[in-house]
């Protein structure tokens, strides 16, 4: 039987579903829990966010962790190289210890996900083994469909992987909504006909999120 989606006032909505990023997200803010770690481990504090996306080496090693085209455990011994470190083992869960999740945007999912909506996740993947970031910021079980490029071969901003969510939502474009925090990957989604909301301090993502959905973030049932 399909859900009925009803604001909490009962009212019927034009969407059906919410289609939400993980990191920057359903996080709090990286940078700092990222430049506190580089610091401790002796790094200069941009060190994390400059190997990521200005250096070459370090983002095509990311790219290819995003798609599955290396294991978590490579890309920790590469990175580490590449960073200068000696201690490679669970790179990522180290840097990722003190992220915490966004707890506004986490209790807006589960009040939508109450209200009727199906709640997707769509990720670029941080790997899944041996940390997997999903599980230990405790949000796994807030899904209907989970999309992680890891497992789809395929990343964002790439339109394949945004039909694939569509397709598994079993949802048209136009019944869904998608928050992400980077720019570059809105327009595929507005393609698809999902109507896109970015997620950035200060742009008021969970207000505008519940004045389309209907619904407010303290609403549970």
């Amino acid at each position: 039987m399909p859900r009925t989606v009803e604001s909490c006032n009962g009212r019927r909505r034009r969407f059906r579903g919410l289609v939400l990023d993980f990191a920057g997200v359903l996080t709090a803010d990286l940078r700092p829990v990222h430049r506190a770690w580089c610091e401790s481990e002796g790094l200069d504090p941009g060190a994390w966010w400059y190997m990521l996306g200005d250096d070459p080496v370090g983002r095509r090693l990311y790219e290819q962790l995003e798609v599955g085209a290396i294991t978590q455990e490579e890309w920790n011994r590469e990175t580490a190289l590449l960073l200068g470190l000696e201690q490679h083992e669970n790179l990522m869960g180290r840097v990722w210890a003190g992220v915490e999740p966004a707890a506004d945007m986490v209790a807006l999912a589960r009040a939508a996900r109450a209200a009727g909506y199906k709640i997707a996740m769509l990720s670029n993947s941080f790997g899944l083994h041996p940390y997997n970031p999903y599980e230990a910021l405790g949000i796994w079980d807030m899904f209907d469909v989970t999309v992680i490029s890891e497992r789809e071969q395929v990343a964002k901003p790439d339109p394949a992987i945004y039909r694939t969510v569509l397709e598994r939502l079993d949802l048209p474009g136009e019944a869904c909504v998608f928050v992400d925090d980077y720019e570059r990957n809105l327009p595929p989604a507005r393609e698809a006909g999902m109507t896109t909301v970015l997620a950035r301090p200060g742009t008021g993502a969970v207000a505008r999120l519940e004045m389309l959905l209907g619904i407010d973030a303290g609403c549970t049932a």
